[in-house]
């Protein structure tokens, strides 16, 4: 039995890992900004944004660097994954957003 998975070959960790990161220190730098500006504000509860959100960013990351250099790596196919994943990185970045605030008593 081969079991050999060519849908996930061309994987580097080490470039899945630095998007992650990059993906979840856009939405972390930006939340730490708010808190930072705002410090006054700042209550317990902020905790739980401030961690959710950016794993938000890490999926979406992953998903961007899946879509953009492993699953479609050249021509028009990868300009339309870029796209696309861009979408899905912002989409999974609302959801996380919306789960943590909801997770807080702060969404309506």
């Amino acid at each position: 039995m081969d079991t050999n998975n060519k849908f996930l070959n061309d994987i580097h960790p080490k470039s899945a890992f630095i998007s992650a990161i990059i993906g979840a220190s856009i939405p972390f730098s930006w939340l730490m900004f708010l808190i930072l500006v705002k410090s006054e504000f700042f209550e317990n509860w902020m905790f739980i944004p401030l961690t959710f959100i950016p794993l938000g960013g890490i999926f979406g990351g992953l998903f961007f660097y899946l879509m953009g250099f492993v699953w479609f790596p050249k021509g028009k196919p990868k300009l339309i994954a870029i796209i696309f994943s861009t979408l899905v990185y912002f989409i999974s970045i609302w959801l996380s957003a919306v789960f943590a605030f909801s997770l807080t008593g702060h969404w309506n």
